[in-house]
């Protein structure tokens, strides 16, 4: 199982996809229902949140194997 930086880089990239530019933490945070002050906390203390991806996925129709394993 990936650790939560990791976790991070493969919703970038995706999202990367429908996006022209750089993907920053604050358009993670968005597309996973987070404020940007929370979802800093989040990645301080390295606590993958992991309802929110799973709903993400879900909404995007992504596999969370691809998120979660390598």
């Amino acid at each position: 199982m990936r650790n939560f930086h990791s976790i991070i880089e493969r919703l970038k990239h995706y999202m990367s996809v429908n996006k022209d530019g750089k993907v920053l933490d604050k358009d993670v945070a968005k597309a996973l229902g987070i404020s940007q002050a929370n979802f800093a906390t989040i990645k301080r203390r390295n606590s993958t949140p992991y309802e929110n991806i799973l709903i993400f996925c879900k909404k995007e129709e992504l596999c969370c194997s691809e998120i979660f394993f390598e």
